[in-house]
């Protein structure tokens, strides 16, 4: 026999009076006050008595409790005690939510696990910047376990717009390499994924599936080679930049005689300067090949160090506004204001090119210089010389030609630029 009905229930719910209402079958409603109403069910089991909620009244009807308490009852009557069920639900169900992850969320734990082995702090920021721009507005917020080829492609298909040097369109054929090193970084996030159990192990980034959909990084890539000054241009460009004052045409300047990164000069401290012995030590955390590397300083690379202004507690060589290190920009802001449309990296291409077409100095000798690997693994087992003593008179030479134009022969003159 029931007691409530819907008019009851509502004119108790509306009155707020504390109570317990029992309606039948052991279904009873609980009014604590106005805005806290609730089901209940009473069942005796093994002789004790328990209790359980069967949710708000202001959720479910008077027919909704009577259904809810009915499979109390089916439950009861199979011999399984409603109570225990709900809490292995509940745990199941935690179980499960501790489970997923979403893809932002692997990609951060990714990152935290493996930076530590990348080469360079710019090397990770380029990892989360190109995650943050092309991945997450996408598949940042889905269950890193129901990413599939289809979710994938979305990500590097997708519509980007014209950026410098590159032109709008999809982003697999606009921005080939960027795109690759994108879907490069969805394997590995999603192999690490599965690895930690929050998905299965197939990978819907890896390329030897995705082959068969996209075309081949290599057939749509448009390979863009630094633009580098010609050679013959260096020893005017440099005797410019002599006349110029900054600490950005001192960076510059000694770039060139080094032939190094814009990041090794950059990151340049002082404890790496042996200036006794004329040595820069360019340790392997700021390295490209994460080896570290001797340069040879030529006379003139001495002089720029001597005028450089020292401030105590400052490691940098070249020391930017805010008292930090000297930024990529401003070196190219230090070309740009010569009127130079190339970049800072070419000047490497333009020692090259001079070393190779203008020296006799060994290819080898010249592939050192640049800090490049040479030859395969088991030719470096065997030659393991660094060839300092060559390379320190290669960049002699190579000072010499940058610092003094008649060394150059006949120098192209600089053409009138806007």
């Amino acid at each position: 026999m029931n007691f409530l009905t819907v008019k009851r229930v509502a004119k108790l719910v509306r009155r707020g009076e504390p109570g317990r209402h029992f309606d039948g079958q052991g279904l009873y409603l609980v009014i604590e006050n106005r805005r806290n109403a609730n089901w209940g069910r009473r069942y005796e089991l093994n002789h004790k008595a328990h209790q359980i909620g069967l949710g708000s009244a202001f959720a479910f009807t008077l027919a909704e409790a009577r259904e809810r308490n009915r499979r109390i009852s089916q439950l009861l009557a199979d011999g399984i005690d409603p109570l225990a069920q709900k809490r292995q639900q509940r745990a199941v169900q935690a179980a499960a939510a501790a489970k997923v992850m979403t893809f932002k969320e692997a990609a951060q734990a990714y990152v935290e696990a493996h930076q530590g082995k990348w080469r360079s702090a710019v090397h990770g920021r380029q990892w989360i910047n190109t995650l943050a721009t092309y991945t997450y507005p996408i598949i940042g917020a889905l269950d890193v376990a129901v990413i599939d080829t289809p979710a994938v492609l979305r990500v590097l298909e997708q519509r980007v717009p014209a950026l410098a040097g590159y032109p709008a369109g999809q982003f697999w054929t606009a921005r080939s390499v960027t795109a690759d090193r994108v879907r490069s970084r969805l394997e590995l996030i999603l192999s690490w994924a599965a690895g930690r159990g929050y998905r299965s192990k197939e990978n819907p980034a890896r390329w030897g599936d995705l082959k068969h959909i996209l075309p081949a990084p290599t057939k749509v890539a448009r390979i863009n080679h630094h633009a580098a000054v010609p050679y013959a241009e260096l020893p005017q460009l440099m005797a410019e930049l002599r006349q110029r004052e900054g600490v950005a045409v001192k960076a510059l300047q000694f770039l060139i005689l080094t032939a190094a990164r814009a990041g090794e000069v950059l990151g340049a401290a002082w404890d790496e300067i042996d200036l006794d012995g004329a040595t820069w030590m360019v340790p392997a955390t700021r390295m490209k090949s994460g080896k570290e590397h001797r340069v040879p300083l030529c006379p003139q690379a001495l002089e720029l160090l001597h005028g450089l202004y020292y401030e105590d507690g400052n490691v940098h060589l070249f020391i930017g506004p805010r008292n930090e290190r000297l930024s990529n920009a401003a070196l190219t802001a230090a070309l740009r204001r010569l009127g130079r449309s190339e970049t800072v990296h070419g000047m490497r291409s333009a020692f090259s090119d001079w070393a190779h077409e203008r020296t006799s100095h060994a290819s080898h000798t010249i592939e050192l210089s640049l800090a490049h690997a040479v030859g395969n693994a088991v030719e470096r087992s065997y030659r393991r010389t660094e060839l300092f003593d060559k390379r320190r008179r290669l960049m002699g030479d190579w000072a010499k030609f940058c610092t003094n134009p008649q060394e150059a022969g006949v120098v192209t003159p600089m053409r009138a630029r806007a």
